[in-house]
């Protein structure tokens, strides 16, 4: 009998502990989601709170018919970008980050803050952006004619750009560029300038969008280092790509490439066939040393050919930007001097002769694949597809 009574004693008190161990689990749990609620929701009204006005989700689905297929522009390593039309009328282009992109939410507010606080005819102008639990995208200004490789590297739609426009078409970059480094409030790096990140509006000017790798600098810093390389196979400086060292000088480097294949309709690391140089560059210097560079200038602006000396000039800047010294290199105030003033310029030592085309074959000759390791002159380094 005694021995009964303690049986239900124990039982008793063994229910009584269970029960007490669930809710306070329970309540230990839901007062966890509580709080983890509570940050997403601090860090969704930080962003709705921004300068930057702040879209909804179903707003941009709308727009772009619930992101149709019919209404990509196109797709690079860190997700796509579509077509939309807002309510009053308005094209936006809408970039939807993939979830599984190597931009995270770090490099995504590093684009939103930076791009919030430039205001320049030669930078793309972002309208907003939406944070929606895993989705994140920015809402830019819809211009028309994409981007510049879309032109300059397609035999047939590069021969609507005369001299003139390209002529143009470099002078806009190079302004986009300056402002980026010495005339906005901020000091800005690019650190991934290519044919691809220059958008062109309805009068073809151009414009510099994707500012997911740039940083900002102080105003008497110089130089920074990073053990994370990050950028565009071809059009990353040697001290860069080497050492991971990025400036100012770095974006001249990028600007020296692109004024380089404006001139000629030719990639960077495209073959060349006759050429012992691997690159663009390479051969551009052996026709420079020989004193026959205009044979390389592509042939639709040689019909008629009427601003030789201009174009020469223009190589001749090209060359000084792409130099394997950083400290060489002009800044882009003077670039843009040179650009418009007849001036003697100085001889250009020895450009980079780093690239080398070793990516996979299913990739682009000028990118590869987000994420892919790519050799340079036994450097690794993660390359970024063309957005």
């Amino acid at each position: 009998m005694l021995a009964s009574k303690r049986t239900r004693i124990i039982l008793v008190v063994s229910c009584v502990t269970i029960f007490f161990s669930i809710t306070f689990f329970a309540y230990w749990f839901c007062k966890r989601k509580r709080k983890e609620s509570s940050k997403e929701k601090k860090l969704d009204e930080s962003e709705r709170h921004s300068d930057l006005p702040f879209f909804d989700l179903r707003t941009l689905i709308t727009a772009t018919d619930n992101f149709s297929a019919t209404k990509k522009l196109g797709q690079g390593g860190f997700g796509s970008v579509y077509k939309g039309q807002l309510v009053n009328g308005q094209e936006i282009a809408v970039k939807r980050l993939s979830k599984h992109s190597g931009q995270g939410m770090e490099e995504f507010k590093n684009e939103v803050t930076l791009i919030a606080k430039l205001q320049h005819r030669n930078l793309v102008r972002l309208l907003g952006c939406c944070i929606h639990k895993e989705e994140k995208m920015l809402i830019y200004e819809y211009l028309p004619n994409k981007s510049l490789d879309y032109f300059i590297f397609d035999a047939s739609r590069r021969s609507h750009l005369d001299w003139t426009k390209r002529f143009e078409i470099v002078i806009g970059i190079a302004r986009g560029i300056l402002y980026l480094h010495q005339d906005s409030r901020l000091k800005i790096i690019h650190r991934d300038l290519k044919a691809s990140n220059v958008l062109l509006d309805s009068a073809m000017n151009p414009k510099i969008s994707d500012f997911g790798m740039a940083r900002m600098f102080g105003e008497d810093q110089i130089q920074e280092n990073t053990k994370r390389v990050v950028g565009t196979y071809g059009y990353m400086s040697p001290e860069y790509a080497m050492q991971g060292l990025y400036s100012t000088k770095s974006d001249v480097f990028s600007f020296g490439v692109l004024l380089l294949e404006i001139i000629t309709g030719r990639k960077n690391t495209g073959y060349i066939n006759g050429s012992p140089f691997p690159n663009l560059i390479g051969h551009i210097w052996e026709l420079w040393k020989g004193g026959t560079v205009l044979d390389i200038v592509d042939p639709i602006l040689c019909q008629p050919f009427s601003a030789q000396e201009e174009i020469s000039k223009c190589i001749h800047i090209g060359l000084l930007c792409v130099q394997e010294g950083a400290t060489h290199r002009p800044t882009m105030s003077a670039v843009i001097s040179m650009l418009a003033n007849d001036t003697t310029l100085p001889p250009p030592n020895t450009p980079a002769f780093i690239f080398n085309q070793k990516t996979s074959h299913n990739a682009d000759a000028s990118t590869s694949r987000s994420g892919e390791a790519v050799s340079l002159n036994s450097v690794t380094i993660t390359t970024l597809e063309a957005r």
